[in-house]
């Protein structure tokens, strides 16, 4: 048997998360106002922006935001062109990088933090995130080792049962979720929903649909507009043979969010629960989404949008080739498998029509 352990109702107490989010946005706009202010006149603090870097990027995660993470993209560019030897400034732009994949990039700002006297132990912990991202598990676990240090107990634990998840362990991981909780000691939401959120992409990954189901749906209760759960549970739906509760779930998250993964996924589910005409337009609108952000962002979207096109998209031949691309840029067992599957569809696709196209033989 699994080890598994599922929310219980002895919840640790938070602000409202549907209160936290209006004050996040508050936070935002208060701290944007003087930004967009001193773009003609005296930069402001870098530890201002700083800060409005990562909770743009915070709510960009929250709600499916893609503009807020190139916003805060742009304003950290912004912040190392004015200030480009602040550790401050380069820590912020590596991190939004991070968020769009560019990776290398990104350890390059962090080679540059650690030149302007950044603290060894938050190099450690970025580097270590930027590494478990592409696949490089061995190293990012010696380096939240070493960072563990100097971290606050919930931020090193956190990050190690996410890497232990994705590694596969997952019963250590579980117990290390346990331990992360009972480590917290804020008042915040958003930390408690990202790990519940994280603890359910493991189970669902492990196949265990109802265990996902549970940490999905606890993470939504801990912040309701959450939209990486909201999208997860409605994947769970879909599996568990649901689609109408799917569509339900989606379609709000669809007509406010800007990532097309979410609209993407209402179509496939509009198709499954037989509204093939209902889907066609948001098939639409997520490929033409998709490609506006293969465009401006590959390494954060090609992969997504492989998939996209293997799947509702209709082009098997295009979804290839955006595998390749994502393997390319990154060799995780993810891309792997991406690739694996874009070639199986291929092949069939080939056999079906008795001919083969450029890019099967690629």
């Amino acid at each position: 048997m699994k080890d598994r352990r599922e929310p219980t109702d002895q919840e640790l107490v938070t602000t409202n998360g549907a209160l936290a989010l209006v004050n996040l946005s508050a936070q935002i706009d208060g701290l944007a106002a003087p930004v967009r202010r001193a773009a003609s006149t005296a930069p402001l603090a870098v530890a201002q922006q700083a800060v409005l870097v990562d909770l743009l990027t915070l709510r960009g995660h929250l709600l499916g935001r893609v503009a807020d993470y190139e916003q805060a993209a742009q304003l950290s560019e912004h912040m190392v062109w004015n200030a480009p030897d602040d550790r401050a400034a380069l820590l912020a732009r590596a991190r939004t990088r991070a968020t769009l994949h560019r990776f290398a990039e990104a350890m390059a700002d962090l080679d540059a933090a650690r030149r302007a006297g950044a603290a060894q132990a938050t190099l450690d912990a970025e580097r270590a995130a930027i590494l478990q991202a592409v696949g490089c598990y061995a190293e990012a676990h010696s380096l939240l080792r070493s960072a563990a240090l100097h971290q606050s107990d919930f931020t090193m634990l956190s990050a190690l049962a996410v890497l232990q998840a994705e590694r596969g362990e997952t019963a250590e991981a579980e117990h290390v979720f346990d331990e992360t909780r009972a480590a917290y000691r804020g008042v915040s939401p958003f930390p408690l929903a990202q790990l519940d959120f994280r603890r359910g992409v493991m189970w669902l990954r492990e196949g265990d649909l109802p265990t996902a189901r549970s940490w999905f749906d606890a993470a939504r209760r801990r912040v309701p507009g959450y939209a990486p759960a909201t999208g997860h549970l409605a994947e769970v739906d879909l599996l568990l043979g649901d689609p109408e509760t799917a569509v339900t779930r989606l379609r709000p998250l669809a007509e406010t969010s800007d990532d097309p993964e979410y609209i993407a996924h209402l179509a496939l589910t509009l198709r499954a629960a037989g509204r093939h005409q209902e889907a066609q337009p948001w098939r639409d609108r997520a490929a033409r989404r998709y490609e506006e952000l293969v465009t401006r962002h590959p390494e954060a979207y090609a992969d997504h949008a492989a998939d996209f096109w293997l799947m509702v998209g209709g082009d098997i031949e295009l979804g290839l080739q955006l595998a390749l691309q994502t393997m390319v840029m990154r060799q995780t067992s993810r891309s792997y498998a991406l690739v694996r599957r874009a070639r199986e569809a291929s092949g069939r696709l080939t056999d079906a029509s008795g001919s083969r196209s450029p890019a099967t033989s690629m």
